[in-house]
């Protein structure tokens, strides 16, 4: 097979592997050495000058040794397959890089012999990478799960960015699903990566030359929709993975159907908007101090027509009206329509004065969000009052999707009778993507 018809092959495999995130790291470039890394972003990112930043995103090999019901590359799959050798998957790589089409790397693969030979496979390919062709630029690889750990301590030292992707959410559907794989042998590789970052840092701390360990840090992958676990346990673990393995991100990918033949899983796309629920409740998580409990109070799944800021704040009314002149910073950010950047600006300008609505309007501030939960000099917006003491007006006023979803979509009423059809389900993406690209900026 020539290397046109594998790349075809390998790249589209990867396609359902998530790795749209900003690089991390800074790395200048270096006398002898090919290429940088830019911590402003590596896959599908903007540069200061415009420039498209992106990646060569492929897999070392498809033919998997697994079953796992969910997964394209299943071995009882029936689908074309092929696998790079590492000096040709290494030299298409450099080549790409030299033709100005890509930045950086992204490389995963699926399971052949066993974890220890696939692993060995890829720490080859960037060896060659990095030592060969003296690539100084970015590098993302997934670990295998039940890989030894002498081999994900070698390839850490060669990428910026590892992940193990735990993908179904919890210990019973991976029985279920991926029987082959094992919870330890997803979380070892985990926990392994994490105490490799704090003692690199120590031993940075004593030797600048030391060679860095995973700099970007480790990320991970949950496949929404293929199980019937609820939002609040997807983002409770998610929570989990933040405090126990430090990650820098937790990624959510909505199940894509397989097959219509297996009685176990579903046979239509859970909506797009749950998706994108649980990336901002994933954000408050991060930067806003939510806790996954306080976003579930009173039910299991995250509302269609509200976000889940609104929804907290909906819930939680008597901690309102917010007094923008002296609520603390933390307060501010619990307000719907404030965010990160806005909250800084608010903190900084009444160090000057009081605030009145005006001003934070030119703040960029998302005042027909706010102006029912927050106050200026003691005094709510006009015409506001009424409005924000009646929970059901206000839950109208808010709500992204006038005509109506009634709730989160559940995958598994199918079995029941009761999916509604979903040419139904088409709710308009809110507009707190906007906001949500500005804190992206911000963090990086």
């Amino acid at each position: 097979m020539d290397t046109e018809k594998k790349l075809r092959i390998l790249s589209d495999a990867a396609k359902y592997d998530v790795a749209c995130t900003s690089s991390g790291v800074d790395r200048a470039g270096q006398p002898g050495s090919v290429g940088s890394a830019m911590a402003c972003g590596i896959c599908h990112s903007f540069s200061s000058d415009g420039r498209c930043i992106s990646l060569l995103k492929v897999l070392q090999t498809n033919a998997c040794m697994y079953d796992c019901q969910y997964c394209v590359n299943r071995k009882s799959n029936d689908v074309p397959r092929a696998t790079f050798a590492p000096r040709e998957l290494a030299e298409l790589m450099m080549n790409f890089y030299r033709r100005n089409y890509i930045e950086g790397l992204f490389l995963s693969s699926a399971i052949v012999k066993s974890p220890d030979y696939t692993m060995e496979m890829l720490y080859k390919t960037l060896h060659l990478v990095r030592k060969e062709y003296r690539f100084n630029g970015y590098i993302h690889v997934k670990a295998i799960p039940g890989a030894s750990q002498e081999l994900i301590q070698a390839v850490g030292y060669l990428a910026d960015r590892m992940s193990v992707n735990i993908e179904l959410p919890s210990e019973k559907s991976l029985r279920l699903l991926a029987p082959d794989k094992a919870k330890q042998d997803i979380l070892g590789p985990m926990r392994q990566v994490k105490d490799g970052i704090v003692q690199n840092k120590e031993e940075v701390a004593l030797f600048r030359a030391a060679t860095p360990f995973v700099p970007a840090g480790q990320s991970t992958q949950l496949i929404v929709g293929a199980t019937p676990e609820s939002d609040h346990s997807i983002v409770a673990l998610a929570e989990g993975l933040y405090k126990k393995y430090t990650l820098k991100r937790v990624f959510y990918s909505a199940y894509n159907p397989v097959t219509d033949k297996n009685p176990l899983l579903p046979v239509i796309k859970p909506p797009m908007l749950r998706e994108h629920r649980l990336y901002q409740a994933d954000w408050l998580l991060r930067f806003y101090g939510f806790a996954a409990a306080e976003l579930f109070r009173k039910s299991e799944n995250l509302p269609m027509d509200l976000d889940p800021k609104c929804n907290w704040a909906l819930q939680n009314l008597e901690q309102f009206p917010v007094e923008i002149n002296r609520a603390d910073y933390w307060t501010l950010l619990r307000v719907p329509g404030i965010g990160v950047k806005s909250a800084l600006r608010i903190v900084s300008a009444r160090k000057v004065g009081n605030l009145q609505f005006d001003h934070l309007k030119k703040m960029g501030i998302v005042l027909k969000r706010a102006k029912y939960f927050i106050t200026c000099n003691g005094r709510m917006m006009e015409g506001i009052s009424a409005i924000a003491s009646s929970p059901d007006i206000l839950h109208l006023s808010l709500s992204e999707n006038k005509a109506g979803a009634n709730g989160q979509l559940s995958l598994f009423d199918r079995y029941t009778g009761l999916l509604p059809e979903p040419a139904a389900q088409k709710p308009a993406l809110p507009e707190l993507v906007k906001e949500a690209v500005g804190l992206a900026a911000w963090r990086a």
